[in-house]
């Protein structure tokens, strides 16, 4: 039973990173016709709005520490994550943010440590990461590129990680709370929701809704707020529940392995001996980083074929 549960919540982390890895086309065709606080507002509005759609029961309130557990949560990893890492890409390089965001799950491990008086992260944990970085650094400047430093804009996109590393603490404790993560989720959602609106006046939101109904942004709005926002964001928190935050946290490593490899799939770039190197590198250090050289549960797999290929006599 327990397996089968972590099984469940690796490929279910996998397959969020597998959406989220490709939210940069659709982000890409927006930013035609849209700004990116406007993308941003209008994407969890749609994620709010399909999960209450997708179950329509009201979380009760309970506490007062619960509800600042979901505003906290709401703040850090709605609002202020997507809203720093956008105001860092207005002064760094896209690849150098790529590889800052990319030290979550570092982040997360110390908070674990520290604040969850988890495990402290063991060398194997390092190692991991820093293969990790390497291989992203590899996918991201492709060879064609050197590292530029923008103080602003690297310190922004580091902010952002750690950011990103208190929601993914926030929400391990709200799975504490043992209630159905997709209400707790669409809770988070509203405080977001909420904490964005302060944004929407400061960055200029133009309220045209002719916009939205055109059919390739309306596409994309759908799949941004729909399939990246209320179906990954609640999966995740799941996973979350289930792995917990750091083994988790590790799959964001993925992101840039997934957007490379869509990028040659749907946008027909070429996949350079650079990024492939990269890609396995990234995968190295997820393995090393779970402080284990084998991927999760390789060996009940193994004992599963065994018992099938077995004859009986």
């Amino acid at each position: 039973m327990t397996f089968s549960r972590n099984a469940a919540g690796h490929l279910a982390a996998l397959l969020t990173i597998l959406i989220w890895g490709t939210t940069f086309i659709s982000t890409k065709v927006l930013l035609r016709s849209f700004s990116p606080v406007e993308i941003l507002f209008i994407r969890f509005t749609i994620g709010y709005l399909s999960l209450l759609a997708f179950f329509p029961k009201f979380l009760p309130f309970r506490e007062l520490r619960h509800e600042l557990y979901y505003a906290g949560a709401g703040l850090s990893g709605v609002t202020l994550y997507f809203l720093v890492e956008n105001i860092a890409l207005t002064h760094t390089l896209a690849s150098n943010v790529g590889i800052m965001v990319s030290a979550a799950p570092l982040f997360t491990a110390l908070l674990a440590w520290l604040w969850l008086k988890r495990k402290r992260p063991g060398g194997r944990f390092f190692l991991g990461f820093g293969a990790a970085i390497a291989g992203i650094a590899l996918i991201v400047f492709n060879g064609n590129t050197v590292l530029k430093l923008n103080p602003l804009g690297d310190l922004l996109a580091i902010l952002a990680a750690l950011i990103w590393a208190v929601y993914s603490i926030l929400t391990k404790l709200i799975a504490g709370f043992n209630l159905n993560m997709v209400l707790c989720t669409r809770r988070i959602f509203f405080y977001g929701w909420l904490f964005m609106i302060p944004a929407l006046f400061l960055f200029g939101f133009q309220p045209e809704t002719a916009r939205c109904f055109e059919w390739l942004n309306l596409f994309n709005l759908l799949f941004l707020g729909f399939g990246a926002t209320a179906l990954c964001f609640a999966v995740w928190n799941w996973t979350v529940k289930v792995l917990g935050p750091v083994e988790t946290s590790l799959y964001i490593y993925l992101v840039p392995v997934v957007t490379v490899l869509s990028s040659a799939l749907i946008l027909r770039e070429r996949l350079t001996p650079a990024a492939i190197a990269g890609t396995i590198l990234t995968l190295a250090g997820l393995l090393i980083s779970e402080e284990r050289l084998r991927l999760p549960g390789i060996r009940t797999w193994r004992s599963l074929l065994k018992k099938q290929t077995t004859r009986p006599e």
